[in-house]
């Protein structure tokens, strides 16, 4: 409280400083705490002009053989955009007539550099830059039981599993 009323002192006048515990001004929150400069002493520092490198936002742990990325990367060949998709990332290349063949919202998405292949498994950006299996909607459901059923699974929020 002393440090808010010596940094506006000069400003506030006659006005009175009143403290209103946390529970009840809870919009004002984020107003207290102090903003740390991004430079390199601050340990969540992130450079201005980051790679495109991907970042861990979480780690999962679930106890999936491999026969399931196998399932995964198989079912890229039933699908048409996965597919070229596949060969667009493997080339990493720009072949217009495989872009082209896209359908236009996975065009798009191309286009924006939301797509990546890591391991022969395309991984999708999302708006909270973390990223996310892109699979064939049979194995939904068996991602949805690992993620929920096992011991040793769980998700932060609805976004994991759209």
């Amino acid at each position: 409280m002393l440090r808010w009323r010596i940094a506006i002192q000069e400003y506030r006048g006659n006005m009175p400083v009143v403290h209103k515990d946390g529970n009840i001004h809870k919009n004002a929150d984020g107003l207290s705490r102090l903003a740390l400069p991004n430079d390199t002493d601050n340990s969540a520092y992130v450079p201005e002009e980051a790679s495109p490198q991907i970042s861990i936002e979480e780690i999962s742990v679930t106890d999936l053989k491999t026969t399931f990325f196998e399932e995964v990367r198989s079912s890229y060949t039933q699908d048409k955009n996965c597919s070229i998709l596949c060969q667009l990332l493997t080339k990493d290349c720009e072949d217009n007539s495989l872009i082209h063949a896209l359908d236009e919202i996975w065009k798009k998405a191309y286009d924006e550099g939301i797509f990546h292949l890591l391991d022969g498994i395309i991984y999708q950006i999302t708006k909270h830059t973390c990223f996310m299996k892109v699979m064939d909607r049979s194995l939904i459901n068996l991602v949805l039981k690992e993620c929920h059923d096992s011991p040793l699974s769980g998700h932060l929020s609805e976004d994991r599993t759209r």
